[in-house]
């Protein structure tokens, strides 16, 4: 009941029950509405939410080094969702990865991030969830081997690493710096993927945001001087993070399902506080590299001029432009100016789906060349586009595509 501020007084309006009821109900659809919103902020359906499953009913696979994790129904089902969850016990599963049975939950499931979570956040989501339609569907079992199948390890787990993660002191920041902190550390959960970790499983958070190792790709750092060595600056990072694409390239791996069910759906002043975030109130000027020459690169590259020419250059075009809305440029690509290899190789070698981005972009598949090209020719290959666009050596050998051809991973940068 809205309360009149007079002067020292406290005026109550009486309502008749029936706008009473209205009031509440009104009230009810805004919190679910606003849930609806942090639910996507949070990137809920990415890890519960299959390709060809109903909406947050579970079933995604999230592979670790340590075996497989499903992500759990969180419909309102009594029996395989949340539907008996109170709102104090799903804050307490999401900030402190503990079931209302006592069980456990796999730090797959962010919560060493959602536990700076605010409670009215998390009550707002609750809310939302509860207004979905019960599944009745039951996850698949988790497959990790011994020990790591044994719940009761991770109780020692969270009393060494669960409340790591704290925020940077803000007070002398911009509000839009603290906002995006808030949607890049706590609600994004971003560091989950792009901090690199330990044998134990646990962020390394002395290399907080410096990159990652994923499912075989690099989820590459989120440090302004890294971001600004690739090229970003505010305005691409916010249009990247809106649309799946921008100058830099694409979203794809990984990234590509974080903005087609979260970011995509973000405010523009969210996402410019993101883009803040990352690469401060004062960004680092982003490096512009020169196209080099052909008779300026090395030997491994000269000769990967020709394969490009093959097989790329029909899309990417013999300059490297690329087309809207088909092929991404190469003169100004992100990919190519990591210093690890890997992404581009893992690239080159197994291609990119066809893709769908918001509005009526739909890039086209590119294929993979791993079986048609050899290591020495993807190592020529690579060479010349990191040469020529990337700023970077044409140092990948062929051992270096024959590793990726075989494990699929890399060392943490």
């Amino acid at each position: 009941m809205k309360r009149l501020m007079i002067g020292t007084l406290v005026l109550l309006p009486s309502l008749t029950a029936e706008a009473a009821d209205s009031a509440s109900a009104t009230n009810d659809a805004a919190l679910v509405e606003q849930g609806r919103y942090l639910a996507r902020t949070a990137d809920c359906a990415a890890c519960h939410t299959t390709d060809d499953g109903a909406p947050f009913a579970g079933g995604v696979p999230i592979a670790s080094p340590f075996g497989t994790i499903y992500g759990t129904n969180i419909t309102p089902d009594p029996d395989y969702g949340i539907g008996n969850y109170s709102a104090d016990e799903f804050y307490h599963a999401i900030t402190r990865g503990e079931v209302p049975d006592g069980r456990q939950l796999y730090p797959a499931m962010p919560y060493t991030s959602y536990h700076l979570m605010r409670r009215e956040d998390s009550d707002a989501i609750y809310a939302f969830l509860m207004s979905r339609e019960p599944i009745a569907r039951a996850a698949p079992p988790t497959d990790l081997g011994f020990p790591f199948n044994q719940r009761w390890g991770l109780t020692l787990w969270n009393i060494v690493y669960a409340d790591d993660l704290a925020p940077t002191p803000a007070e002398d920041r911009s509000p839009a710096w603290r906002r995006g902190q808030y949607l890049v550390e706590v609600m994004g959960h971003c560091g989950e993927c792009h901090t690199p970790r330990g044998w134990t499983g646990a962020m390394d958070l002395d290399r907080h945001l410096e990159g990652g190792m994923l499912e075989g790709y690099l989820a590459p750092s989120l440090r302004a001087e890294a971001l600004a060595e690739r090229g970003w600056n505010p305005h691409d990072l916010a249009q990247f993070l809106q649309q799946g694409m921008s100058p830099q390239g694409s979203a794809f791996n990984e990234m590509y399902p974080v903005m087609h069910h979260s970011t995509q759906y973000l405010q523009d002043d969210d996402l410019a506080a993101m883009a803040t975030y990352l690469l401060g109130d004062a960004a680092p000027e982003p490096r512009t590299i020169e196209v080099k020459a052909l008779d300026a690169v090395g030997e491994s590259a000269a000769r990967g001029r020709q394969r490009y020419l093959e097989t790329c250059a029909g899309c990417h075009g013999g300059d490297g432009k690329g087309k809207p809305e088909v092929a991404v440029a190469m003169a100004s690509n992100t990919t190519l100016r990591l210093k690890d290899p890997t992404n581009l190789l893992r690239v080159t070698l197994d291609g990119i789906e066809e893709r769908d981005f918001p509005g009526f972009s739909r890039l086209q598949q590119m294929p993979g060349f791993g079986d048609d090209l050899s290591d020495a020719e993807i190592a020529d290959l690579s060479n010349y586009l990191r040469e020529t666009w990337g700023g970077q050596p044409g140092n990948v050998s062929p051992q270096d595509v024959a590793d990726a051809r075989v494990s699929g991973t890399h060392d943490d940068p």
